[in-house]
C-alpha cells in the first residue's frame, strides 16, 4: 500500500491544482523540488527571494524554474496590506507597526500571510528554518481551526497494508488534558482527509486498562472521556 498511497496523495494533489509557496529559496533542495513540482503539475509553486538571484542560484543548481513564480517581499505590492494585517493582528501583544513591517519582510512570516489572504493554498518550510518558527509564522498569521487548543503534528506511517498516524511526536512534549484530546482529535481528522479511512483513535499509556496507577495514565483517562464530549461521532478507546 505504501508506494500506491504515495501516488494516490500525488493524484489527488494534481487534480485539486493547488498552490504552494516555499519560502526558502536560498536552500538548493528547495528549488530542486519546486522544479519536481511544477514539472510533474502537481502543484503551482511561488517561491520568494529576490528574482535575479533566486534564477542565478538556480541555474548554479543546474534546477529549471520554468513555470515557478518568485515573489520578492520586499518589493511586493502586497507588503503594505501584509503589514497593517498583521500589525491588527498583534497590536494587542504590543507590536508596532514598524515591526510588523520587519516581520512580514521576513520570508517564513510573509508566506504565512499568503495563506491568510488566499494567495496560497499552503506553506511549506522547514528546510533550514526551526520547527519553532515555522509553527510561530503560522499560528501568529494564519490561527488556529476553531475548536482546536493547540498546534500539534503527527506522522503517517506506511505499511504495505495500511496507513497508521501517531501524533504528537514532534511539537508538544507534555499536553495537559485538554490539549491531548485536542491532539486526538486533529489527527483523526486529517487521517481520514488524507486516506480516506475512517479512523480509529487509540490513546496510549503504559497501562492496559488500568492496570497501572500514575498521573499520567489518569491524563489519558481523563483525554478519552473528553475526546467522547466532544466528538461522539469518533470511535476512541485508550
Amino acid at each position: 500500500m505504501g508506494s500506491s498511497f504515495l501516488e494516490e496523495i500525488k493524484n489527488k494533489a494534481i487534480k485539486l491544482n493547488k498552490t504552494i509557496v516555499l519560502p526558502e529559496s536560498h536552500d538548493e533542495r528547495v528549488l530542486k523540488a519546486a522544479e519536481i513540482l511544477t514539472r510533474e503539475k502537481i502543484v503551482s509553486v511561488i517561491t520568494l527571494g529576490n528574482d535575479d538571484r533566486v534564477r542565478s542560484d538556480a541555474k548554479k543548481s543546474d534546477v529549471d524554474l520554468t513555470g515557478v513564480r518568485v515573489i520578492d517581499p520586499s518589493t511586493s505590492d502586497k507588503l503594505s496590506d501584509f503589514t497593517n494585517l498583521y500589525f491588527n493582528l498583534r497590536k494587542h501583544k504590543g507590536v508596532t507597526v514598524e515591526k510588523a513591517r520587519e516581520t512580514v519582510l521576513r520570508d517564513l512570516f510573509f508566506a504565512a500571510m499568503m495563506v491568510k489572504e488566499g494567495m496560497a493554498d499552503g506553506s511549506v518550510a522547514g528546510s533550514s528554518a526551526s520547527t519553532a518558527d515555522v509553527m510561530r509564522a503560522g499560528i501568529q498569521c494564519v490561527g488556529m481551526p476553531e475548536g482546536i487548543s493547540i498546534v500539534s503534528s503527527f506522522f503517517l506511517m506506511i505499511f504495505p497494508e495500511k496507513v497508521y498516524s501517531f501524533a504528537d511526536c514532534a511539537v508538544v512534549p507534555d499536553p495537559d488534558v485538554n490539549q491531548l484530546a485536542d491532539i486526538a482529535i486533529s489527527t483523526a481528522d486529517n487521517h481520514r482527509n488524507l486516506t480516506g479511512d475512517e479512523p480509529r483513535v487509540a490513546m496510549l499509556s503504559f497501562s492496559t486498562k488500568g492496570s497501572a496507577q500514575h498521573e499520567s495514565v489518569d491524563k489519558v483517562i481523563d483525554a478519552v472521556k473528553n475526546i467522547k464530549d466532544k466528538r461522539p461521532d469518533l470511535e476512541v478507546d485508550g
